[in-house]
């Protein structure tokens, strides 16, 4: 179950805004961090089995004042299925292939040694 936690934390210029971002990602079970508010001073975040108590407790160290505003279930709007096109036609010709030139042939190479020889030197 993903759940969808909002912080309201004090951040003056894009240097905190920045520092705020770095410090929720960091935490466990994150999957998204976003800016929200009318001054984007709300760091919303969602993910699975996220601590709020910590991720608020981290922005209070590194940042500054921070509130724990709402904590709930991540509700995304599922827009119904779109009409399922048809794959496209699969090629016949392989995509890659290696060329062929005339008159080469290929054989194949064999490293030989002698075995009286040291294999150290």
């Amino acid at each position: 179950m993903k759940i969808k936690i909002v912080v309201r934390v004090s951040m003056n210029d894009e240097k905190s805004r920045s520092k705020a971002l770095k410090i929720s990602v960091g935490i466990s079970g994150v999957e998204s961090a976003a800016l929200a508010g009318a001054s984007k001073d709300q760091v919303v975040v969602a993910g699975e089995s996220i601590d709020a108590v910590e991720l608020t407790r981290q922005l209070r160290k590194g940042v500054g004042y921070a509130e724990l505003v709402s904590v709930g279930e991540d509700k995304k709007e599922e827009k119904p299925a779109a009409k399922m096109e048809a794959p496209p036609p699969a090629l016949s010709v392989p995509l890659w292939s290696y060329p062929y030139h005339p008159g080469y042939d290929s054989y194949p190479i064999y490293e030989t040694r002698p075995s009286d020889t040291c294999t150290i030197m």
